[in-house]
């Protein structure tokens, strides 16, 4: 359509210019043919110079009048001048009709050519034949229609020549406008096709550019790649500049630490031209480490030819490091860096499998730091942490790389001793010398903040596997831990400092230990305890007081000694049930005692645990208005164990419990670690002289002298003092010489029921 319409432009800009001539040159030779036609009297060949001229101008002055209609009126003048010429001038006249359709065909197309092209040789026909103006012609004698039709016969060839010769032109011409419209917009579809790429082109290199991820593209060159474009979150990482990277490796970056078997595996992937992804560790050009998300894609040609790799990068070294530290909190010890008890039962399950498949002893030890609770609470916990870490860098220096040391909690670590021997005796022997070691490097002073402290280790040992090495068990790593921590115990027993093996007979008096731990719980249930007094006399035998002592008979009618459960219950808790039900058992012994008439105190133990309840203050107010016994004949024992931790609010409860008529005797004084600047500050009414140093008085003249300074210092602080353990009268009398104010033992009364009390006070 367009190649139409640039056809019937350039049509258009013909006519106008065709019609500019003839009316130009038709001017020009118009004047002399009219002045000619004028002087030969042919009047009507001037007609026609004159229609013709004015009609031509008309049909230029009037571009109003459509195209089409135009060009007819122009081809009918031209037509018109010609029959007119023809019938005045003759044949010579046929000029004008051959224009008319070369004209037509110039203008309107061939088919309108070949139209005009009939009605010419027609009407040449026609009118030659009418008019007969052809003279004969020299050498023929043919009739007039004869003679025309030979004329008319070479007007139509060589008018027709020239009509189709313009025609397929003008068609050739428009087909090739055509082509070429067709071939521009092509062009120019291209054109915006190309800017369009080239705009998404720039547009995607600038988005590529300022990627945070780094983005890198490679070019294939035999089995390598080089690298051809780097965007600037690369340059940065990385430290190198573009210029730098341009036509290097892809494994520039790699470094000692990069993994080779993740290499391997992006090697393999590139080799079969296969997306890969994987995380690597980098270097900077710099030297420093960092982690990358790395995605390489290969870029195939229309052949299928991989041609290019594009790596995006993607930089985790935070993510890592969070991994690493989450890593680390799972499986490592905090404070002192070693493996933490998750990881170390792990490491014992696979010692235990490697052992055992190797023919091979090992060995599992634990260690607990003796004492090391005393310089935590008195230097404070940086102090205790900076004693551990010493304690752990101390283990680990000792010990093999096959080896592991960890922290399980507080002051225990675990040392475990991979493959020893395949002797039992040789391992248990290089055990012992490891523990050894052991025992005297933590026993070495450790420094710290310019403070010498000293610590020693309990250690207990157990061998891996049991029975014949390489003989299948069922131990696993919970029992070689319990086993460890037994023989641990069983060290610390004996006195601390020192070295034990596990063997058969502490697992059976751990077990006995656990059942009597559940048989108290049972016994505190079905009440099978029960409340003894032991009576306090003053040096004339008179009773001034009693103490409350606890007693355990079981269903079968056996006793178990308060020696063994009373200690249990301290370490399984069960100490805060009893002592809450021996101090309710005080009060309701002291309003029988009132009821009866015997205002005599009673001593009821209160343990350490149960003395540092947050609510205890507010359970013996609670306990005193419900019962209504008065407090005053309450005396409270504590041990100067209690008086180690936080002194100030141990201080403060006690005046508080003071306040509501409570009095305190410390029990088993002279054993314990206390400092006697502490007496003064307490709103203490006695002291009990531990039996350890009754029994030696008064033969042993050390201890005898001891007893005589804890009665002179309660004379002077003006304390009370009562000696337990009285059993001999020599004891007594050393006593009674001594002015010591209360005597307790057997030799003036064992622990009995309180009915028994309330009867030796009546009689």
């Amino acid at each position: 359509m367009a190649a139409l319409n640039d056809v019937a432009h350039w049509r258009g800009q013909i006519f106008k210019r065709i019609l500019q001539f003839v009316l130009g040159l038709g001017v020009v030779t118009a004047v002399p043919s009219i002045l000619l036609s004028i002087s030969e009297n042919l009047w009507s060949v001037v007609v026609l110079d004159v229609v013709a001229l004015v009609w031509i101008f008309a049909i230029l002055r009037l571009p109003g009048i459509s195209y089409g209609t135009r060009v007819l009126n122009f081809l009918a003048v031209t037509f018109l001048f010609g029959v007119g010429l023809l019938v005045k001038v003759g044949p010579v006249s046929q000029i004008y009709l051959m224009a008319v359709p070369v004209l037509a065909a110039l203008l309107l197309g061939l088919r309108a050519g070949l139209w005009a092209l009939g009605i010419d040789t027609v009407a040449l026909l026609v009118i030659g034949f009418y008019t007969n103006t052809i003279p004969d012609l020299q050498g023929l004698e043919l009739a007039s229609f004869l003679k025309w039709s030979v004329i008319t016969s070479n007007y139509l060839f060589i008018t027709a020549v020239l009509t189709l010769s313009c025609g397929v032109l003008l068609k050739r011409l428009e087909k090739s406008i055509g082509d070429l419209r067709a071939t521009a917009a092509s062009l120019e579809q291209g054109q915006q096709e190309l800017t369009a790429l080239n705009a998404e082109l720039r547009l995607t290199a600038a988005a590529v550019a300022r990627l945070n991820d780094m983005v890198s593209i490679a070019e294939v060159a035999g089995t390598e790649q080089r690298i051809i474009f780097v965007n600037r979150a690369f340059e940065r990482r990385s430290g190198y500049n573009r210029d730098a990277m341009l036509g290097g490796s892809l494994r520039l970056l790699q470094g000692p630490e990069t993994a080779t078997g993740t290499l391997d595996r992006i090697n393999q992937a590139m080799a079969r031209s296969e997306a890969v992804r994987a995380e690597l560790l980098n270097y900077t050009r710099y030297g420093e480490p960092y982690w990358v998300e790395r995605e390489l894609v290969p870029i195939s040609d229309e052949g299928g030819n991989n041609t290019h790799w594009v790596a995006v990068e993607r930089d985790i070294t935070e993510r890592k490091k969070s991994e690493d530290d989450i890593h680390r909190l799972a499986y490592f010890d905090v404070l002192t860096g070693l493996p933490n008890r998750r990881l170390l039962m792990d490491r014992i399950d696979k010692l235990l499998a490697s052992s055992e498949r190797n023919s091979q002893y090992s060995a599992v030890m634990f260690i607990d730091l003796d004492n090391f609770k005393y310089i935590n609470d008195a230097r404070g916990h940086a102090t205790g942490d900076a004693l551990l870490k010493n304690a752990a860098a101390r283990l680990a220096q000792l010990m093999r790389k096959a080896d592991t040391v960890a922290r399980i909690g507080g002051d225990e670590f675990v040392v475990l001793l991979a493959h020893l021997s395949g002797v039992h005796a040789t391992a248990a022997h290089s055990a012992l010398v490891v523990a050894e070691k052991i025992r005297a490097t933590i026993a070495e002073d450790f420094v710290i903040d310019g403070q010498t402290y000293s610590s020693s280790a309990s250690i207990g040992v157990t061998l891996l596997p049991k029975g014949a090495a390489g003989a299948a068990g069922e131990q696993n790593a919970q029992d070689l831990l319990r086993e460890a921590d037994i023989a641990m115990y069983r060290a610390k027993a004996d006195g601390r400092n020192g070295i034990a093996f596990f063997e058969a007979a502490m697992q059976a008096e751990v077990e006995q230990r656990l059942n009597l731990e559940r048989d108290l719980a049972q016994a505190i249930e079905n009440r099978e305890l029960a409340m003894h007094y032991q009576a306090q006399v003053d040096c004339n035998g008179a009773i001034i007081g009693a103490e409350l002592l606890m007693r355990w008979q079981r269903a079968d009618g056996s006793w178990v000694s308060p020696a063994q459960f009373i200690p249990l219950a301290e370490e399984s808790g069960q100490i805060l049930t009893l002592g809450a039900w021996a101090m309710r058992q005080a009060c309701d012994a002291v309003l029988r005692l009132t009821a009866a008439g015997h205002r005599v105190p009673l001593s009821v133990n209160v343990s350490p645990s149960q003395f540092r309840q947050p609510q205890f203050v507010e359970q013996v107010r609670a306990l005193l208005a419900e019962t209504g016994a008065p407090a005053e004949l309450l005396i409270f024992e504590v041990t100067e164990g209690l008086l180690v931790e936080k002194l100030e609010d141990t201080v403060l409860r006690m005046r508080q419990l003071a306040a509501l008529g409570i009095r305190f005797s410390i029990d088993d004084f002279g054993t314990g670690y206390s400092s006697l600047a502490y007496l003064k500050k307490m709103p203490l009414y006695e002291l009990k002289i531990d039996r350890s140093f009754i029994q030696d008085t008064p033969t042993d003249a050390s201890v005898t002298a001891i007893v005589q300074t804890i009665l002179a210092m309660a004379h002077h602080l003006g304390l009370k003092v009562v000696a337990e353990g009285v059993e001999t009268q020599a004891q007594a009398d050393f006593l009674i010489n001594s002015d010591c104010h209360g005597m307790q033992g057997y030799l003036y009364a064992r622990p009995a029921p309180l009915d028994a009390l309330l009867a030796r006070l009546d009689g």
